[in-house]
């Protein structure tokens, strides 16, 4: 048990590291980025606030699927793509890998393209294709 809340403490440091980081840049992908990190780190209120108004409903049907297993990020990378009326596309590499009951099963992010849009001044996480 200590060595989870350790582990979570060390993911929640390197989180919040890479999201001071990236706080000069102001993109679409960091805002996905920003959005898998809380995902991983079952940050309810970090998740919602980087959501666009629409998704933040399904943003926590993401997180409810995630809540009782353990999940790490491996090699996440975001970049924007294109754009699709008000969207701006975002493709991703690396994996979200989730541990049940002692077997790791590894979610590609590159199989979805995620949807961003600026609200409120902000680039938020507004669904996946």
């Amino acid at each position: 048990m200590k060595h989870s809340v350790f582990n979570s403490l060390i993911l929640a440091c390197l989180i919040l590291l890479s999201l001071a980081a990236c706080g000069s840049k102001d993109s679409a992908a960091t805002a996905v980025e920003g959005y898998l990190e809380a995902l991983v780190a079952k940050d309810g209120t970090k998740l919602t606030n980087l959501s666009c108004a629409d998704w933040e409903a399904s943003a926590q049907v993401d997180l409810d699927s995630l809540v009782s297993v353990e999940t790490s990020l491996k090699d996440l990378q975001c970049q924007d793509s294109e754009t699709d009326g008000d969207y701006t596309l975002v493709t991703c590499t690396g994996s979200i890998v989730a541990n049940y009951n002692g077997e790791l099963q590894e979610l590609d992010l590159s199989a979805r393209t995620y949807q961003a849009v600026q609200e409120g001044g902000e680039w938020r996480m507004c669904g996946y294709r």
